[in-house]
Order: structure tokens, then C-alpha cells, then sequence
């Protein structure tokens, strides 16, 4: 069905069933788009979702069957509920690698850069002790990242569900 191997630089599309893998997926380093940022009620959304696919090089990513029976080789039918059961069956698909990157905002999927110091000391919520930790800055939304707990456990909960 898929190239063998595919790509490593991967992109997708989500349709709005897909949210918590979307960011799943920035967060291992993966473009993807999700359709949570079109504006909502489109009748046409899902046609729009296969064009972009098309045009844009994607795999769309869905739990609709008739959405992914319409996409054929373009898409993927996303068959489980548990994000982590999500991620394996695209490993398994050979859609992506065992990875965290943390390159990209999980909230618009921008690629983050290295946060200057006034964002650093802007960030509210960044460590009081910043010692040992890489801060990253996404431009659009403005949020500051870094390789704190939330990472690690985020890393983990990977690791652990995926057999890393």
C-alpha cells in the first residue's frame, strides 16, 4: 500500500477525530495538520481534507471509513481509540519511527527554535531554576517549550506503551 520505506519526513493530515494523535505526532516531529483548525460546519470538509492530501503530499489520517475508503492509498483508517495503540499502528505501517523530538508546537504544528532569554523570563509558567533545561519558542503561539517532567513524562508514557 505505502512505499517501503517510507519517507522520514512524512507529513500528514487529521481529520478532527484525530486531535490527541495530531499532537502526538508534532510532538515526535511529524508536519501534520489537522482539520480542528479549519472553521467548522463546512459540508465540503472532507473533500477538502482529500485535496489537501493530494495536493500536499499528506496522509490523511481518519477513523471514518468511508473518508479513508475515499482516500485510498492516500489514507489511513485509524482503527483504535487509545493514542498510543494509534502511534504503533502507523510504526507498524512504517509511517513513522520510534521518536521524540519535541520540534515542532503541538498546538499549530510550527517548527520551534531556540527560545531567547527575554521569552525565556516572559513565560510565566517556565521553571523558576532553569539550569539544565533546552528551551524551545514557537513563533506563532508565542509558548515557550522545554525538556522538563512533562517531556520526560511524556517520553515515557511513549516508550512504555510502544516498547522503545
Amino acid at each position: 500500500m505505502f512505499p517501503e520505506p517510507y519517507p522520514a519526513d512524512t507529513r500528514f493530515i487529521a481529520d478532527r477525530m484525530m486531535g490527541t494523535l495530531t499532537r502526538y505526532l508534532r510532538f515526535m516531529g511529524y508536519d501534520t495538520i489537522s482539520a480542528n483548525g479549519f472553521s467548522p460546519g463546512n459540508v465540503q470538509e472532507d473533500t477538502l481534507l482529500l485535496e489537501l492530501a493530494k495536493n500536499e503530499h499528506r496522509i490523511l489520517l481518519t477513523r471514518d471509513h468511508e473518508l479513508a475508503r475515499r482516500g485510498n492509498a492516500l489514507a489511513v483508517l485509524v482503527k483504535e481509540g487509545d493514542v498510543l495503540v494509534q502511534v504503533q499502528q502507523l510504526i507498524d505501517l512504517g509511517l513513522v519511527e520510534r521518536r521524540l523530538l519535541m520540534s515542532r508546537c503541538s498546538l499549530c504544528n510550527t517548527v520551534l527554535r531556540e527560545a531567547r532569554e527575554d521569552e525565556i523570563r516572559s513565560a510565566e509558567y517556565a521553571p523558576r531554576d532553569k539550569n539544565g533545561f533546552a528551551f524551545l519558542w514557537c513563533e506563532r503561539c508565542k509558548k515557550l517549550y522545554w525538556n522538563g517532567s512533562h517531556g520526560q513524562r511524556l517520553f515515557e508514557r511513549i516508550q512504555s506503551g510502544l516498547g522503545f
